[in-house]
């Protein structure tokens, strides 16, 4: 192989690999214009180390196979999870397609590798407004489960009415939130009193309740917070 066919293959692969990234690093992804073009020449120039080493006799495919399971190593370090909830599998699936384009290019199928690196780019810009539109439809919302929530406050007599507003008041703020059921109750001690309220949410809110516990806690005369799940209800 020639240095300017060498070099060609390359430049196609950094083009195709930047125009992805570009794209990428707009949105402000962790794998943005360097990360996608870097991918996309790698694997050209791993292509092209085959190619050259057996002069166009070799199996450039045994290469290829050896790139789709390193890029996967390197698209494991993008995905993180976070609670219940899995972030960054598009773009580490966006780096996997990045590798297919560079390799395209280090076999010299510039016009497949044009079309594939359109195609990234289509999926990009044209599926995602459609995917957040199918998730805002309301069988999708409607799958959900709600969840009652047990908040239990023990203070001074005195302050319970002042208590009992700022509860109110703190919930009211919350559109997540749903007061079902707001009593007092009389401990052995007649100074101090029980304050129950039973709160509901359509999706889990600990967080937000945890926040709500922390802020009562700090009110003078409060003895003691503390919330508990009691109930869930699917909507399925």
């Amino acid at each position: 192989m020639t240095i300017l066919s060498f070099s060609i293959r390359l430049l196609f692969a950094l083009v195709f690999g930047a125009s992805i990234g570009i794209e990428r690093q707009w949105r402000q992804k962790s794998a943005g214009l360097r990360t996608n073009t870097l991918v996309s020449l790698g694997s050209a120039a791993f292509i092209l180390l085959s190619v050259s080493l057996t002069d166009n006799a070799g199996d450039p495919s045994r290469i290829a196979a050896q790139i789709v399971t390193g890029i996967g190593f390197l698209g494991a370090g993008v995905i993180m999870k976070d609670g219940l909830s899995v972030q960054g599998l598009n773009t580490a699936a966006t780096i996997w397609c990045s590798a297919a384009v560079g390799s395209l290019c280090g076999l010299g199928l510039f016009a497949q590798a044009g079309i594939v690196t359109a195609a990234i780019m289509l999926t990009h810009m044209l599926l995602r407004p459609l995917g957040q539109k199918l998730s805002s439809l309301t069988f999708i919302k409607s799958a959900t489960t709600q969840i009652d929530y047990l908040f239990t406050i023990k203070c001074k007599t005195e302050v319970e009415n002042h208590i009992r507003v700022l509860l109110m008041q703190m919930l009211g703020n919350e559109e997540k939130l749903l007061l079902k059921s707001l009593t007092s109750d009389d401990t052995d001690d007649i100074s101090h009193v029980t304050i129950t309220a039973v709160i509901k949410s359509a999706t889990p809110q600990d967080n937000m309740i945890e926040r709500v516990a922390s802020r009562l806690t700090i009110e003078e005369k409060v003895i003691k917070v503390s919330w508990e799940i009691i109930g869930t209800e699917s909507d399925l």
